[in-house]
């Protein structure tokens, strides 16, 4: 029986990197609370919501490799999350612009035989980024599109907030959602290899 390839994040994004691979896989968000308790640094917050994404659907498969994701901005101890509302998207807009900040992203992969959690391997990736000065008519029409509003940062480094990203220094994925590279290593070190895939026919991702 092979193993499905599950991934358990409804973001579209993280989706469509996932199908860049050109992997078979099936998608299965999870629906775990994104609260941690204490006070994690952003490395560590990322690869305990990842993991706990990750294990919550694991613990629904019969044998399946599954991947959990999940970033967050930060700027110097601050951890910037997903705008609560416009206002808070026009807040955090305002605090990124002119400075450059973090965008941490984790992933974690839980394999599950027979029912069973056999072996997780968690890490994660930091991306630098630098947010050029918007004037409040540009943070307002920004946000009138709406893409802020469903992304960490409160923007989207694959959309029309490109136009405000200076320069990034890192990979590209990270930003948009989950680090390929990272990913490709992580999977065939658990060995699954990318290039020799072994997984189940695709279940409508």
């Amino acid at each position: 029986m092979q193993p499905e390839l599950v991934l358990a994040s409804g973001s579209p994004r993280r989706k469509q990197l996932l199908q860049a691979l050109g992997l078979p896989f099936s998608v299965h968000p999870s629906s775990v609370a994104e609260e941690v308790p204490g006070d994690p640094s952003p490395g560590e917050l990322v690869e305990i919501l990842a993991a706990k994404k990750a294990l919550a659907v694991a613990h629904t498969k019969e044998r399946a490799l599954v991947i959990g994701s999940d970033t967050v901005v930060a700027l110097g101890d601050k951890i910037l999350g997903k705008p609560k509302d416009k206002q808070n998207a026009a807040q955090i807009l305002e605090y990124l612009q002119g400075q450059s900040h973090q965008v941490y992203t984790g992933i974690a992969l839980v394999e599950v035989i027979n029912n069973k959690v056999t072996r997780r391997l968690i890490n994660h990736r930091v991306t630098e980024v630098m947010i050029r000065n918007m004037n409040q008519e540009e943070i307002e029409w920004y946000i009138s599109t709406e893409e802020p509003m469903d992304k960490a940062g409160a923007y989207g480094l694959q959309g029309i907030g490109s136009m405000w990203v200076d320069w990034i220094d890192g990979c590209y994925t990270n930003v948009v959602g989950m680090s390929l590279p990272l990913l490709y290593d992580m999977m065939n070190g658990m060995g699954y290899p990318v290039l020799k895939p072994s997984f189940a026919p695709e279940n409508k991702a």
